[in-house]
């Protein structure tokens, strides 16, 4: 998960050059959101370890998609990574679930 919060930092730095250049412009405002955001994504890789860190993440999603009154591109990278988010939430109580009732691979006894 901090991988992928690392990427999307990423990701929104690489929207700054269009905004520049396609959107209405860098003003005070958007780049200040746009740093923030990236940032705030960068220190949260940091507390991943945390039980409530998925759902933090899911919801910092939110700010992102409002980000569409910046520019809609960025709208856009919110809800592409929201999916991306929705995704990793279901796949991880998916395997909860499975460990659960004992079915992951490593859980499996040799065959005799």
């Amino acid at each position: 998960m901090a991988g992928t919060l690392i990427l999307e930092s990423i990701v929104v730095l690489l929207a700054l050059p269009v905004v520049g250049a396609v959107g209405g412009g860098l003003n005070a405002f958007s780049m200040g959101y746009l740093i923030g955001f990236a940032v705030v994504l960068l220190l949260m890789a940091g507390i991943q370890g945390r039980p409530w860190a998925i759902w933090a993440n899911l919801g910092v999603q939110l700010v992102l998609i409002a980000g569409w009154v910046v520019y809609p591109g960025v709208g856009v990278i919110g809800l592409v990574f929201a999916i991306v988010w929705l995704l990793i939430v279901y796949l991880r109580g998916e395997v909860l679930r499975r460990q659960r009732k004992g079915l992951l691979p490593g859980q499996q006894r040799p065959p005799q």
